[in-house]
């Protein structure tokens, strides 16, 4: 009998095909399946694993303490890399706003997913709405450097997406999360005020998916840099 749940079928040729190679997910493995998803993918190359666990962190570190080039707690995320392996040659530079600190776990996922495909990532954390200045400051700086792409993320009534769209001339991709109470429903109200937003130009990943929003920014400019 085929036993699917132990078939680490991994695909090391991804990155081939869509210049994303394949990302360990964390979340819903059990150990021997998370060890065998990053064992088979890491020879010759770096591995992202996202939304892992504490316990899985450190089920991680036990076995690729060696390899291991960043580990983030809060985000879960890891990077693990082949010792014959180097970063990938920066192609451009994003901007990674946050509503509130508790939305960190998946703006630094974005930050980290973004970084280990390539990009330069301008970190601006805890700059919501309930304090305009803060946003002010961000986008002064947004302006200086340049960003080609940002990446904003926020949970409660999602409004920071719409204040930034309205008066940024980049590329935006908005990230709602399941950080609020009551009427929020884990994220889904933050999911249809950007879905709703009157700024237009917003393209909308699904709740917490910090990857995703980093993937899309990354395939804008890897599209151009590579024709």
């Amino acid at each position: 009998m085929n036993d699917n749940h132990n078939n680490h079928n991994v695909d090391p040729h991804r990155s081939h095909r869509t210049n994303i190679p394949e990302v360990v997910l964390a979340r819903f493995k059990d150990n021997d399946s998370l060890i065998k998803s990053v064992a088979g993918l890491l020879p010759g190359k770096r591995v992202l694993v996202t939304k892992a666990s504490k316990e899985q962190l450190t089920l991680l570190l036990d076995n690729f303490d060696p390899c291991v080039e960043m580990m983030d707690a809060v985000s879960g995320t890891m990077v693990i890399s082949d010792t014959s392996t180097r970063a990938p040659d920066i192609i451009g530079s994003i901007a990674v706003l946050s509503a509130g600190s508790s939305d960190y776990f998946v703006a630094e996922e974005a930050s980290v997913s973004a970084e280990y495909l390539g990009l330069k990532v301008h970190r601006f954390y805890d700059c919501g709405v309930a304090g305009f200045h803060r946003v002010d400051e961000a986008l002064q700086v947004i302006d200086e450097n340049k960003v080609d792409a940002i990446i904003v993320v926020a949970g409660m009534e999602g409004a920071l997406p719409s204040v930034i769209a309205s008066r940024v001339k980049q590329p935006m991709i908005a990230v709602p999360t399941s950080v609020g109470y009551g009427t929020s429903y884990e994220g889904i109200a933050a999911l249809l005020s950007m879905l709703n937003s009157c700024a237009p130009g917003i393209s909308v990943v699904n709740i917490d998916n910090g990857f995703g929003a980093a993937v899309c920014a990354f395939k804008m400019m890897k599209w151009i840099h590579d024709k």
